[in-house]
């Protein structure tokens, strides 16, 4: 059977059951749970070594104030990266390629950052919308679209991280049809 290049961005599924769920939550599986013994095996404590390890690098840059994201921040990228790392396994599927997946990441980050920013420091965020200098019968033009800039950044930067990783797929995937033949 001929299959075209871009059936490897088709979400599988098996007797009619899509594999996306199972796909997701196979990472979660692979993360310690607590346990009430004061001594772990050797596999969980390399896997809080590493843990430890990554949460410290992510947050060496930011001060102490970005320090309180750093559950959710260490979550989602080992989540991300196990994913990733699931996609490298032959005849498995990558939800990442999937624009639903980065949207579904995109928006509620992106919604998160413009509110805490409104909240937190409100007059910085909304001087992010008129650059300085602006002649006064360009202001109303420059924050109409400045906001609509703001609104759909994460639409654009989701669209765009789909098709990178599309092309670089189908780049692979036309090299090694192509050494083949």
């Amino acid at each position: 059977m001929t299959l075209s290049f871009f059936d490897q961005f088709m979400s599988p599924t098996f007797l009619g059951i899509p594999l996306i769920a199972l796909a997701l939550t196979l990472p979660w599986l692979l993360f310690p749970t607590p346990a009430t013994r004061w001594l772990n095996n050797r596999l969980l404590t390399l896997q809080g070594w590493f843990i430890n390890r990554f949460t410290h690098q992510l947050l060496m840059p930011l001060n102490l104030g970005g320090h309180k994201w750093a559950g959710i921040l260490t979550s989602l990228m080992l989540f991300l990266i196990s994913l990733n790392m699931l996609g490298l396994l032959p005849y498995t599927f990558t939800p990442t390629t999937q624009l639903s997946m980065n949207m579904g990441f995109a928006m509620p980050l992106w919604l998160a950052t413009v509110l805490i920013g409104m909240r937190n420091q409100p007059t910085i965020t909304l001087g992010h919308l008129l650059p300085e200098g602006t002649p006064t019968l360009l202001i109303p033009v420059l924050i109409l679209i400045e906001t609509i800039s703001v609104l759909i950044r994460p639409l654009a930067l989701g669209v765009r991280l789909t098709a990178n990783l599309t092309a670089g797929h189908l780049l692979i995937q036309l090299i090694a049809t192509a050494a083949f033949v």
